[in-house]
């Protein structure tokens, strides 16, 4: 008997998923790259389509693009998942072409492309390697079974998760902060419009609590736009959070104690489509309310949002770092240096699209809580504690001096003595809770 970490790497030694369980459905969650942020934003990029596809760069690129050699790239694949980038890249290529096959009546010439493979014999080829079947023999067994169709620009697919999903707090979430018609929520589905790679379409996922899935619909305005299908499916695994093992984060959520002495159940971490889109809410969210940020959102999407007709719907798009770095933004009421700090944003992502949120603190405006709040919910990275948001610091305050352990914090304490005990409290709880911060964020947000 012999154990791996990884899907990818038991692959790689020539085993392959069940075709009768199908465990390759099951969230692809990596609890074991923890906090290394390099693999993390690595394993991003090659999730979103840069080592496939049409528009595929070389390792050598790739690390560069990275900051490290090639060398060290394929070192920290090898020793965090066992395979190479290469190797997870085909992986995760053939997996989704699986997925393909089983759940949608695409032609097999199609899904070639739309998993990011430039040749269907080269994905014949890897096919019958990997999983010791062809594609055609993957489609006879199962097509009949799910009988959904898709035309040449949509598809419908089922996305699983591991419970608990506390789907109201989602819903809600995203309700709160949705702009009009760009986003839309209703009692069972979230749907919003999205640009990627040059394309653009809109997806809606809807809940389905009894099979712990979502059916997502994925619209593209193009046929030709089916090659960034696997980027556009990736993002929403993320966007809601069902890679997440709840069992395991609120077994560590529940160890904390005073900091924590409730626990709302199946709470994730709502994501946002793109960092960019992120760092603009959280740019136009600073010192105002959750309303008001939203109606200052709203405004930037009006006035330079392109819409889009598709399927007969009319849709906005949220506007580029292009159109923003060349914007007057008249329509924002705030500050001058907040429009200064966004137009400064988005003119830096413009000449460093590849740039890693990290470089975005040499900008005028942009502080830590703001990259912060885009690696919260722009990456949806895991460890994500923030500890300088109000609502964070009032919370973990409240819940302190309700179990007695702050009652020496009393009127007569300074602003000194005030923040000292609280960087103390909040050094010691991030070290408590990693790597699993963001999910403390979300719990301390959804108490208030």
């Amino acid at each position: 008997m012999r154990y791996f970490d990884t899907a990818v790497a038991a692959a790689n030694e020539g085993l392959r998923p069940c075709l009768r369980c199908r465990p390759d459905s099951a969230p692809q969650s990596n609890p074991w790259i923890g906090t290394q942020t390099t693999v993390n934003r690595a394993v991003a990029l090659i999730n979103n389509g840069i080592l496939s596809g049409p528009t595929a760069i070389s390792i050598a690129a790739f690390a560069d693009k990275l900051g490290i050699s090639s060398r060290h790239l394929r070192e920290l694949f090898q020793r965090h998942l066992g395979v190479s980038p290469k190797q997870y890249a085909q992986y995760q290529q053939l997996m989704f072409a699986k997925q393909l096959l089983h759940q949608s009546a695409m032609p097999i010439t199609d899904i070639a492309f739309a998993s990011g493979f430039n040749s269907v014999r080269r994905f014949n080829e890897l096919f019958q390697q990997q999983l010791q079947l062809t594609p055609s023999a993957i489609r006879k067994n199962h097509h009949a079974a799910v009988g959904l169709t898709s035309d040449s620009t949509s598809l419908h697919l089922r996305l699983f998760y591991r419970p608990p999903f506390n789907w109201q707090h989602q819903r809600e979430f995203y309700r709160l902060r949705a702009v009009n018609e760009m986003e839309w929520v209703g009692e069972n589905h979230y749907g919003r419009s999205f640009q990627l790679n040059g394309g653009y379409g809109y997806v809606e996922a809807t809940h389905c609590e009894a099979s712990c899935s979502f059916k997502l619909k994925v619209v593209m305005s193009s046929a030709d736009d089916l090659v960034h299908l696997q980027a556009v499916v990736c993002n929403m695994r993320r966007m809601l959070d069902l890679d997440a093992d709840l069992i395991e984060v609120e077994s560590r959520l529940a160890a904390l104690g005073d900091y924590l002495p409730t626990i709302n159940s199946g709470v994730r971490i709502p994501g946002v489509w793109s960092p960019f889109e992120a760092a603009c809410r959280a740019v136009l969210g600073q010192q105002v309310s959750v309303l008001q940020s939203v109606m200052l959102l709203q405004a930037l999407v009006d006035h330079y949002g392109e819409t889009v007709i598709i399927e007969g719907c009319r849709l906005r798009l949220f506007p580029t770092a292009e159109v923003i770095a060349g914007a007057s933004l008249d329509c924002l009421k705030v500050p001058r240096a907040r429009k200064a700090a966004l137009k400064a944003l988005a003119l830096f992502i413009q000449h460093h699209p590849h740039a890693s949120v990290d470089e975005w603190l040499s900008i005028k405006g942009i502080g830590p809580w703001t990259v912060d709040y885009v690696r919260l919910r722009g990456l949806s990275l895991p460890d994500i504690l923030l500890s300088s948001d109000l609502v964070v610091r009032h919370q973990l305050l409240a819940n302190l001096s309700k179990a007695g352990n702050a009652e020496h914090l009393d009127d007569t304490a300074t602003k000194g003595e005030q923040q000292r005990y609280y960087s103390a409290q909040t050094e010691c709880l991030s070290s408590q809770i990693s790597p699993w911060g963001s999910y403390l964020t979300f719990q301390l947000w959804s108490q208030q």
